[in-house]
């Protein structure tokens, strides 16, 4: 099933990344796996630790792998950005889908207003639970951008 999932992903077109900018190609394909993954119920817990039987992602990771070394990564560290970001969206999405299932569905118990009627003794906490269930895109993407300043940071590659 996952390989199915990754070549139908790849047949969405992929954000170009402006030439040498290694952040725009992680983020780009991670939003784009992500858009993928939530078209299926519990699309990520499907894909996650999946085994591909064929070779389709070969030439995905190979150009990965080379705008990450090109950047000044070393193949070690560009694979651990890579797979550090990949964990980060199958975890988001696994949590994401267990409030929204599918995109236009939101499982019962995760009424914001209510939450906050109960949390009502701390206001921050339910003041926050808009920001916790809700704003995926805006909170998916936001993530991302601070993986990437911290591998940026870590390995001084910019």
């Amino acid at each position: 099933m996952a390989t199915v999932m990754y070549r139908r992903m790849l047949d969405e077109e992929l954000p170009a990344p402006a030439p040498g900018r290694w952040q725009d190609q992680l983020v780009s394909y991670q939003c784009v796996l992500r858009r993928a993954l939530l078209r299926y119920r519990d699309g990520a817990k499907v894909y996650s630790g999946a085994r591909f039987t064929g070779t389709d992602h070969a030439p995905g990771l190979e150009a990965h792998l080379r705008t990450m070394t090109d950047a000044g990564f070393t193949l070690r560290q560009s694979v651990r950005a890579g797979t550090t970001a990949n964990a980060y969206t199958m975890g988001f999405v696994t949590e994401e889908q267990g409030v929204q299932p599918m995109p236009d569905e939101r499982r019962e118990g995760y009424d914001v207003a209510e939450r906050a009627a109960r949390m009502r003794r701390y206001p921050l906490v339910a003041a926050a639970g808009a920001e916790i269930f809700g704003a995926y895109d805006e909170r998916f993407e936001d993530g991302l951008w601070i993986l990437v300043a911290g591998m940026e940071v870590r390995y001084g590659v910019s």
